[in-house]
């Protein structure tokens, strides 16, 4: 296929466009906005090679010339989206601009729902996502760390937002297919596990649920979850 590259390359050392002809007609941004406008509407599965020429108005074989492969196309969609991300002035408290970086995270995948499946560490070596990794080593400037435990520490609070967020997004996605209301469905659940509680089959979390019946406040338990990640690695 026109563009494959015959051995492993990453994109972004690869020239703009590859083969014969005019001047490229599209730049990377282009097709990478292109393929983030598809998948914010219709999901990553909505994503594919012939469905971004068509947004670009160009044939799929002349797509290939610009991005080889689709993982390659993931890539450029990964770094497009990472550059969403606003670098500020560090403020000097590690622990408060971690904070920061977890919260817009987190909000920035909400934004774009298909990027939990796509958060991996390959991707993050792009220009933006080179850029971002900076940004939060300058952010941990005042942490008294090796770097590698300040790459463990950004990992751990990348890894657990992009959990906590797909578990929203899929309970989300869960509750617009639901027959009934939520409301409905949560008083049937909490009636079978109040029965199975009552039962005396589980008496810890009997316990459990005696000290704390709910609701839980997810908001609250983002920020317990982030508090016990970052002061874990506090000296």
């Amino acid at each position: 296929m026109a563009g494959r590259p015959a051995v492993p390359q990453v994109i972004w050392a690869r020239p703009e466009r590859t083969g014969r002809g005019p001047r490229p007609a599209f730049s990377r941004a282009d097709i990478a906005a292109a393929a983030v406008r598809l998948a914010d509407e219709g999901g990553l599965d909505a994503v594919s090679m012939r469905h971004v020429a068509a947004e670009l108005g160009c044939g799929t074989m002349s797509l290939y010339n610009y991005v080889p492969r689709k993982e390659d196309l993931h890539e450029l969609m990964v770094d497009a989206v990472g550059g969403e991300h606003e670098l500020w002035e560090p403020s000097g408290d590690w622990r408060a601009d971690m904070r920061r970086v977890a919260h817009q995270t987190r909000a920035l995948l909400r934004r774009h729902p298909w990027m939990p499946r796509l958060m991996s560490p390959v991707y993050g070596f792009s220009p933006n996502g080179l850029r971002y990794l900076e940004h939060c080593m300058t952010c941990m400037d005042s942490l008294d760390a090796p770097y590698g435990t300040k790459m463990q520490l950004l990992g751990m609070v990348n890894g657990c937002v992009t959990t906590y967020v797909a578990n929203e997004l899929a309970t989300a996605e869960r509750v617009r297919s639901l027959p009934w209301s939520e409301e409905r469905e949560n008083e049937v659940r909490i009636a079978y596990l109040g029965a199975q509680i009552a039962s005396g089959a589980y008496p810890r979390l009997a316990a459990a649920f005696m000290e704390d019946s709910g609701p839980i406040d997810l908001e609250a338990a983002f920020e317990w979850m982030l508090g016990r990640v970052i002061d874990s690695f506090a000296p």
